[in-house]
């Protein structure tokens, strides 16, 4: 393999720059600047250097929680990473993010992650971005050999290997996972062998050996431009030290072992070949280890001297701004109902046709438009490039999408039955919520993941609850619970414009509920609630199936002369608190409805908005309208005994008056 010596002079003094910034590093730990924890990349400066130096800058970089070699082999700024390890408004995160969240986003660097394995699905989605996009760009995705073991990984490969997408998926076998040495958590002779399972090429290589590393690289990067697919690299290597700059673990490794891996010294071993090729002279050398000595003298100065991020700064950064709805939308017209699955699937079409960037993706959306018709013929209009059925992963199809969308694309993820998202919750909390905040509120996040929830069809405890109550409570995500087609429609409209995660949920038994639709495409605002019915003496907070109930316990009460008003939040989070507290006012009643279990549930986040800010409105005790704290039986007769009635609503506000 010929390099030139230019380009070989660049590989040496980027593992130099690698080493110097992590025993810097922990110098400025020990002192009392760096805080928190760090986790150095000493010893395998080789496998960053070598597999970054076959990319184009347009290439995209997934790192993981050990980093900081990943960022700087790609092109990152030294000072603007050791400002971030200091916390500093300067840091490519603006200080929030830190050593394991670290990206540069300027480099095509889309994160480092804190959690194992978790960015495989977020490159892989960066990876299809490329493809929809029609570009050759090409991602690397680093994770560790304690890693390997996660099923994401696995998920990840799988799917790609589908897809074809360019994508490598390069693990760092260090030998230990924290404490646990490869050998007895890893089955089979090698990570690499793992490859032949997905049917893409694997190859094992020495992570000590910058050239061998680069020549792999390379040929992986050669054949995902080519459109052949993805590859899977284990460079075999060794870091230096202990699992983190905080771990203050017993030993776990011998003094012999790691001898002999220090004897294997990346850096060392390139020197000997530099000059063994009479590439660079030793006093070349050390003018290429003075330069960045130097360079991080500096480094080190510019985050010293650099603010911390305050307060105001930290909360702009959870949400980016919502879509801003300027014309009102259209009366409902005369004549035209469509059902509520219909109204979604218009939303669907409407906004794909308006933007290419927005596709869907979820387990059989595409062949036979999903198992409630949601996109049934949206494959056939625009193919099956934008509305992929996947394989039964959900936490890398979501994550797929999540990367997808920091990529620049609006992905629509859908969730077969939404008790499965327990199964894709690090991605929708952990990476999806988290991205912007955590990258210093700079990054969007323009990803939908809509499905079905709730129960009253008779698909028991697995298939049948009604979960945002899990989601309200994550800052970053928006929420959404549309009732009718009406809603439905203008609701997706917005949150497939916004640039936030949106979880969209739908309830099954309102899908073949009729309304009167609009043709014409318009968005509904995010957090604003309808006042459904008018009403003086009572009010009444629903959601979703609740809704319809609610309104029917509000006619029904009206013949005694009960004037009930009905509040549909549509928006969770952001809630719509001032119209709430408006409506309290007025009434001095609160009744809060809901499908979900009443203990934990949405209903007990609206009470104590009103028990803290309205108070002194109220006349009577607010009352909730929940679930059973049971899981949804299968019998028909307990089912219809668990979910709340429309005589459950009404006789809580009989019990007001």
């Amino acid at each position: 393999m010929k390099v030139d010596a230019k380009a070989l002079e660049h590989l040496y003094q980027t593992m130099v720059t690698i080493r110097r910034f992590d025993e810097k590093t922990v110098e400025l730990f020990q002192a009392g600047y760096v805080k928190g924890t760090a986790h150095s990349y000493v010893g395998q400066e080789a496998v960053a250097a070598g597999a970054c130096a076959a990319l184009r800058g347009d290439d995209y970089i997934v790192g993981n929680h050990r980093g900081h070699g990943h960022c700087l082999a790609k092109g990152a700024r030294i000072d603007r990473m050791m400002a971030e390890l200091m916390g500093r408004e300067t840091g490519y995160c603006r200080g929030l993010g830190g050593s394991m969240h670290i990206a540069a986003l300027d480099q095509n660097i889309l994160g480092c992650n804190g959690i194992v394995a978790a960015g495989l699905p977020i490159g892989t989605g960066a990876a299809l971005a490329a493809r929809l996009r029609g570009t050759d760009q090409v991602v690397i995705t680093f994770f560790g050999d304690g890693g390997a073991n996660q099923g994401v990984v696995h998920e990840a490969m799988n799917l790609a290997s589908v897809w074809k997408l360019g994508v490598i998926f390069l693990c760092e076998n260090n030998q230990y996972a924290l404490s646990t040495a490869t050998t007895r958590a890893t089955a089979g002779d090698s990570i690499a062998a793992r490859a032949a399972g997905y049917g893409m090429p694997g190859v094992r290589v020495d992570g000590n050996d910058v050239l061998a590393v680069y020549e792999a690289a390379q040929a992986a990067v050669t054949r995902a431009r080519a459109g052949e697919g993805p590859s899977l690299i284990e460079a075999v290597t060794y870091r230096w030290g202990g699992h983190s700059m905080r771990a203050n673990l017993p030993a776990y490794r011998t003094e012999a072992e790691e001898l002999e891996w220090r004897e294997r010294d990346p850096i060392g071993r390139f020197e000997t070949t530099l000059a063994e090729q009479k590439v660079a002279t030793a006093p070349r050398l050390k003018e290429l280890r003075e330069q960045v000595e130097l360079e991080l003298d500096r480094a080190v100065k510019f985050a010293m001297d650099s603010p911390e991020p305050t307060v105001e700064l930290m909360e702009a950064a959870v949400y980016a701004p919502h879509i801003e709805v300027r014309e009102p939308a259209p009366p409902p017209p005369l004549g035209r109902e469509l059902t509520f699955f219909e109204a979604l699937r218009e939303a669907h079409r409407q906004e794909m046709e308006r933007d290419q960037r927005v596709f869907v993706m979820g387990e059989d959306v595409g062949l036979i438009g999903g198992i409630f018709a949601v996109t049934r013929g949206l494959r056939e209009q625009f193919g099956d490039d934008r509305v992929r059925d996947t394989p039964i992963s959900e936490a890398t199809f979501l994550g797929t999408g999540v990367g997808a969308a920091i990529a620049g694309l609006r992905p629509i993820v859908e969730i077969q039955i939404f008790d499965f998202v327990a199964l894709m919750m690090d991605q929708i909390v952990n990476q999806a919520a988290k991205f912007r905040f955590m990258l210093g509120g700079t990054p969007t996040v323009p990803l939908v993941i809509r499905g079905p929830q709730g129960g009253g069809i008779r698909l028991a405890a697995q298939h049948s609850q009604s979960l945002e109550s899990w989601f309200i409570h994550v800052p970053g995500l928006v929420v959404v619970a549309p009732s009718t087609p009406f809603d439905a429609k203008g609701l997706l409209i917005s949150a497939i414009r916004d640039d936030n995660p949106v979880i969209f949920l739908e309830h099954k038994v309102l899908y073949p509920f009729k309304g009167a639709v609009p043709e014409a495409s318009y968005a509904i605002p995010l957090g604003k609630a309808d006042v459904k019915r008018q009403g003086s003496d009572v009010t009444v907070v629903a959601t979703q199936v609740m809704v319809h109930r609610a309104l029917a316990a509000a006619e029904e009460l009206a013949k005694d002369g009960i004037s009930v008003e009905v509040i549909d939040p549509r928006t969770l989070a952001p809630l719509d608190e001032e119209t709430i507290i408006g409506s309290v006012a007025k009434t001095g009643r609160l009744v809060i409805a809901h499908e979900a279990v009443k203990r934990g549930g949405f209903g007990s986040e609206v009470a104590a908005v009103i028990a803290e800010k309205a108070v002194d409105c109220l006349d009577a005790p607010i009352v909730r309208v929940g679930a059973r704290p049971v899981p949804m039986p299968f019998n028909e007769n307990l089912e219809r005994a668990t979910i709340p009635t429309q005589e459950d609503i009404a006789t809580a506000i009989r019990g007001l008056l």
